[in-house]
């Protein structure tokens, strides 16, 4: 028993029995679309073997944005379309980081605080890019992604921007580089940063709920050179359609215990770490995001409503290089064929089970 699944399937009867009645309705939905992943509760789908004539029954995936079993193909295609959309020359990864005494009242005001979170980070990276101390361009471009775990599955939100190393000047059509190795001071961004989340809270009306400490600390930005944004764009990916952590990091689940690898920041060295099964389902539970809330979020020439066609963009980039962008390298992979396991046959697709009806036949043993 080594799936994230498996684990709820186990154990998540007795994290409901405990905490059932005070747990969010959300968590609730996570926890039933997880145990019925992958069984007939979801449906089934029948495949034939076009050698040796058996019929196979797969049970259908919940398709619950949390499972992370069901997101894998989701995560690839999101990829290549991001490495597709890439522009030409260098490229820089910012990093928004809370203070840690903000950490529960988010998690205790998720929708509010999420927004404020990209609200805050993106209007800073905007005041900043398009002060002409820094840039002669007008329209930034950048995209977003929510992080909020730790490598040991504690809470830790923050986002991610990849921003293409440069800025379109609308009234004259020209791009605009930036240095190779500076984007924006991010000491500057980190002042933005916070007064512009403190506003938010405060027009929201939560102010008075956050510790006042907060504001009297630094907020950390980072600011990352990474030049081909291939790199930055794969790092992310695993965080864009899937939460916490995934099946291939789990070893081993015994005595109640779940251990699972992680790596220390700054270290290659894998580690393994063992949690009480019902405290790796609180954890994993404390990153479901609130119903509807989009964790990746696009700006300026790069948002899909944007008035400058991201074509233009890139020809404007090219002319600023005097080059032409290369085809990204990308591995594209065909979805892998169904085996029959009697014979290696493929399996071909018949018809589909609704949810709760038997298949009179069975599947195959």
């Amino acid at each position: 028993m080594n799936s994230i699944n498996d684990i709820f399937r186990d154990f998540a009867p007795d994290y409901l029995h405990r905490f059932g009645e005070t747990m969010p309705a959300q968590h609730k939905k996570v926890i039933e679309a997880m145990v019925d992943c992958r069984t007939e509760v979801n449906g089934s789908l029948v495949y034939r073997c076009e050698r040796c004539g058996r019929d196979h029954l797969l049970h259908r995936g919940c398709g619950n944005r949390h499972c992370p079993g069901c997101q894998h193909h989701r995560n690839r295609r999101w990829m290549e379309k991001q490495l597709e959309r890439q522009l030409p020359g260098h490229h820089f990864m910012l990093t928004f980081t809370v203070p840690e005494p903000l950490r529960d009242f988010i998690r205790s005001h998720q929708r509010s605080a999420y927004a404020a979170l990209f609200a805050a980070s993106s209007q800073a990276i905007k005041v900043l890019a398009t002060n002409p101390r820094f840039n002669e361009g007008d329209l930034p471009g950048f995209f977003g992604v929510l992080h909020t775990w730790g490598r040991m599955l504690q809470y830790h939100p923050h986002i991610h921007y990849v921003v293409p190393g440069g800025m379109l000047a609308c009234q004259t059509g020209q791009w605009h580089p930036t240095a190779p190795q500076f984007y924006l001071p991010v000491a500057a961004l980190s002042k933005i940063f916070r007064a512009k989340f403190r506003d938010r809270m405060h027009q929201d009306g939560l102010l008075n709920q956050i510790p006042a400490e907060v504001w009297k600390c630094d907020w950390n930005v980072n600011s990352q050179a990474v030049g081909c944004p291939e790199a930055a764009i794969k790092y992310l990916t695993p965080y864009v359609f899937q939460v916490a952590i995934s099946n291939t990091r789990i070893v081993k689940v015994e005595d109640g215990k779940v251990f699972f690898r992680y790596k220390k920041s700054g270290s290659n060295r894998p580690r393994t770490m063992a949690l009480d099964a019902l405290e790796f389902i609180r954890r994993f539970l404390q990153h479901v995001l609130p119903t509807g809330f989009m964790k990746v979020r696009y700006y300026g020439f790069l948002n899909p409503n944007s008035k400058v066609p991201l074509e233009k963009v890139r020809t404007l980039v090219e002319l600023a290089y005097g080059f032409v962008l290369n085809e990204p390298k990308m591995d594209k992979k065909t979805m892998p064929s169904f085996l029959c396991p009697h014979c290696k046959g493929e399996l071909v697709y018949c018809y589909a089970i609704l949810p709760h009806r038997q298949w009179a036949g069975g599947p195959s043993g």
